[in-house]
C-alpha cells in the first residue's frame, strides 16, 4: 500500500490511510467508478468504504468517487501526459512502481476494429501485486523428477493465487533449489503481471537467470524466447487461445519444459475447451496443480499426473 498510497488524490488517501493495518496489509484490490461508493477487496471480503474511513456493506453509506478524484487519478499516475501512457491506455492497464497494476475502464475509440485507446476513464481496479516468496515451496517437489521439470498447467479461478505461484516457481528455477540446479527462465508476461515490469525492468524478484518479454502476446512470446533466449522453462500465464496451445507444442518439440496457468476449477472443466483439451488428450503436461482459496490464498487442492491421478495426496496450504 505504501507505494499506492501516493498516487491517489488527498481525499482518497486519508481514507484508505486510516484503514485498520488488518485490512490494509490485506488489500488486493482498490476499486474507484464515477458517481458509485469507493469498493475495496481484502482476503475473501469485499467492502465499500465511508466518508468517514469505515468499512460497511450497503453501497448507500459508502463514499462517492466523484468526477474530479478520477481526473486527479488519471493525472497523478501519467503525470499529466495521457500521451506518454498511450500504448498501456490502449491495452486496459497501466502498471507503475512496484508492479502494481491499474485497470482501466470508459469509452472505447475503434479504428479499423482494433482498440486504439480507452477515453472518458470512468472506473479503475488498483490490483496490488503481493510478491509471496515461498509460496512455490512446497510444490517445487511435485514438479521436478530426477532434475527433470515437468511440464505444469496450473488450474485456478480468478484471484486464488496463480499468478503468485507461476512467478515464484520462476524465481525459484531460476535461482535453484534443494529440489533442483539453477535453470535459465523465459517469461512471457502479456499483461504485466507475473513480473510487474515497468521501462522493461522487472519490479519483482522472478530470479537472477530470467529473461522477459514484457506485453508480449503469449504464442509470438513463446516462439521468441525460444529462438533467441535458449531457456530451460518457459512460464506463462493464463492460456487459452489456439495459438497459445500451438506454441505450448512447439516449445516442447524444442525441449523447452512449459509452466502456465489457465482459468478453471478442475480438471474436467478446462478439458472441454477446444485447444486444452487436445493439449490434456494428447499428454503435454504431466502435472496438473489445481488451486483454491480454501485454506486461503494459494491452497493446493490437488495435484495429477498426465493420466489425471493423484500425486499429492492431501491439500496443501501455501498461504501461512
Amino acid at each position: 500500500m505504501k507505494e499506492i498510497i501516493p498516487l491517489l488524490p488527498a481525499a482518497l488517501r486519508n481514507l484508505l490511510a486510516a484503514l485498520p493495518p488488518a485490512v490494509s496489509e490485506h488489500v488486493e484490490e482498490i476499486r474507484l467508478r464515477q458517481n458509485l461508493p469507493l469498493e475495496i477487496r481484502y482476503g475473501q471480503k469485499a467492502s465499500f468504504v465511508t466518508a468517514s474511513g469505515q468499512l460497511t456493506a450497503n453501497a448507500r453509506n459508502g463514499f462517492i468517487v466523484i468526477e474530479e478524484l478520477i481526473t486527479k487519478l488519471l493525472n497523478q499516475i501519467s503525470q499529466h501526459s495521457l500521451y506518454a501512457l498511450e500504448e498501456e491506455l490502449r491495452r486496459g492497464y497501466i502498471t507503475i512502481v512496484g508492479g502494481h497494476r491499474i485497470g482501466i475502464a470508459g469509452k472505447v475509440v475503434l479504428e479499423q476494429g482494433e482498440v486504439k485507446a480507452i477515453r472518458e476513464i470512468t472506473s479503475f481496479n488498483i490490483r496490488i501485486a503481493r510478491e509471496k516468496k515461498g509460496a512455490a515451496d512446497k510444490l517445487l517437489p511435485y514438479l521436478l523428477q530426477g532434475g527433470h521439470i515437468h511440464n505444469t498447467l496450473l488450474i485456478s479461478p480468478p484471484q486464488c493465487g496463480k499468478t503468485t505461484m507461476l512467478r515464484d516457481i520462476a524465481r525459484s528455477l531460476s535461482y535453484g533449489s534443494e529440489w533442483s540446479s539453477s535453470r535459465k527462465v523465459g517469461i512471457v508476461d502479456e499483461r504485466s503481471e507475473l513480473a510487474g515490469c515497468l521501462a522493461g525492468v522487472p519490479q519483482r524478484d522472478v530470479g537472477p537467470r530470467t529473461d522477459v518479454l514484457d506485453a508480449c502476446p503469449k504464442a509470438i512470446g513463446m516462439m521468441m524466447l525460444i529462438r533467441s533466449m535458449s531457456p530451460d522453462v518457459i512460464v506463462v500465464d493464463e492460456i487459452g487461445r489456439k495459438e497459445d496451445g500451438d506454441a505450448v507444442w512447439e516449445a516442447i518439440h524444442a525441449g523447452v519444459a512449459i509452466v502456465c496457468s489457465a482459468h478453471g476449477y478442475d480438471v474436467a472443466e478446462i478439458a472441454q475447451r477446444p485447444m486444452i483439451g487436445r493439449l490434456i488428450q494428447h499428454g503435454a503436461f504431466s502435472r496438473y496443480v489445481v488451486l483454491t482459496r480454501s485454506g486461503g490464498v494459494g491452497t493446493i487442492e490437488g495435484i495429477y499426473d498426465r493420466e489425471l491421478n493423484r500425486v499429492g495426496k492431501e491439500r496443501l496450504v501455501c498461504s501461512k
